[in-house]
C-alpha cells in the first residue's frame, strides 16, 4: 500500500495546480491553457466567488502535487438537487496504480454525498480505455448511452448570438 495523502488546493498551490493541468493537456494530446486562461484558472478558482474547487494528491517522496482533481456543482430540475460534475481527474503517469485517482474519485463522491447531491457526473475520453475500466468494474458507474454531449465554443456562441450561418 502507498501512502499518499489528498488536501483542498489553495490559492499558494495554483502554479501546481496549473502544472498538472499543463501535464493532462500533453496526456489528452490537447493544447494546453495559454498565460490568460492560467490567470482566469487562478482567478476563477481562488477568487472571491470560486466557480470550481479543486483537489491535490501528495506522496511522500515528492514535494510537489502528483495529482488533482476540479469540479464544481450544477443542478438537477428533476431532481431538486444539486449534481457534482468532476470536470478533471489526474494523476501523472509515474505515480499511477498507487491508488490515487481512484482516492481522489472518492472523496469527490464523500464530498458529493455530503452536499446533498442526487448524483454525480464527468464524461471520459472515448480512447480511455483504462479509466472506463475503473468507472464501470471498480466504481459502478454507468455510461449513458442515451445522451450524447454537445458543445458551443466560444467562438461558435458569438457566431449564434449575432445570428450567424451554423456550420
Amino acid at each position: 500500500m502507498h501512502a499518499f495523502e489528498l488536501r483542498r488546493a489553495t490559492r499558494a498551490d495554483a502554479p501546481d495546480l496549473l502544472r498538472l493541468i499543463r501535464a493532462l493537456a500533453e496526456f489528452e494530446k490537447l493544447a494546453p491553457p495559454d498565460a490568460a486562461a492560467e490567470a482566469r484558472l487562478v482567478a476563477d478558482g481562488f477568487g472571491e466567488r470560486p466557480r470550481f474547487e479543486s483537489w491535490l494528491a501528495f506522496v511522500p517522496e515528492v514535494e510537489t502535487p502528483v495529482g488533482y482533481a476540479i469540479f464544481f456543482e450544477t443542478y438537477s430540475s428533476f431532481l431538486a438537487r444539486p449534481s457534482l460534475y468532476l470536470e478533471d481527474v489526474f494523476v501523472l503517469p509515474e505515480f499511477r496504480g498507487r491508488g490515487i485517482g481512484l482516492a481522489l474519485l472518492r472523496r469527490c463522491v464523500e464530498l458529493a454525498h455530503e452536499r446533498g447531491c442526487g448524483r454525480m457526473e464527468w464524461t471520459c475520453l472515448d480512447w480511455n480505455r483504462n479509466a472506463q475500466r475503473v468507472y464501470e468494474t471498480r466504481v459502478g458507474a454507468q455510461h449513458m448511452k442515451e445522451w450524447f454531449l454537445y458543445r458551443l465554443t466560444r467562438p461558435d456562441m458569438e457566431a449564434f448570438l449575432k445570428g450567424e450561418q451554423v456550420r
